[in-house]
């Protein structure tokens, strides 16, 4: 999915699609151009953390079933790590999954704190083109 920002090179006109002859055009400067660049790089990067989001909660559904399975199990259980299967016992198994359910977790939260900063920076950066452009430009997905 592409950002649905309107690019235009510095020092156009820039003019609502459905504008009548009487509007007057906006000319996109340096720092307007920077700013729309800006607000599509972090549209990008928003689109990959949200993708890396989901895959996080997918291994953090699977390892807390996993944890589930392993209380409900007997002494002795087999644990995949990559393409191997390892004799183990429950407890270090459990202990196992809830380590990698904690990393996991950490990674979740540094992901959902940029998400934020993203979100935050976009607000700004609308509500500053949006200012000077008005409906001669879209910021919206």
């Amino acid at each position: 999915t592409r950002p649905s920002c309107s690019f235009t090179p510095a020092g156009s006109k820039l003019k609502p699609s459905d504008a009548k002859d009487d509007l007057p055009e906006v000319e996109v400067r340096l720092q307007d151009q920077t700013m729309i660049n800006e607000f599509g790089r972090l549209n990008t990067r928003l689109k990959e953390l949200q993708a890396d989001s989901a895959a996080l909660k997918e291994k953090i559904e699977h390892l807390d079933d996993a944890t589930t399975e392993l209380m409900m199990g007997g002494d002795s259980v087999r644990l995949k790590l990559g393409d191997a299967f390892i004799d183990c016992s429950e407890d270090f198994a459990t202990e196992f999954c809830e380590k990698r359910q904690e990393k996991l977790q950490t990674e979740m939260d540094a992901i959902t704190e940029e998400e934020a900063t993203i979100l935050e920076r976009q607000k700004e950066l609308k509500k500053l083109l949006y200012g000077r452009f008005g409906a001669a430009i879209n910021l919206e997905e």
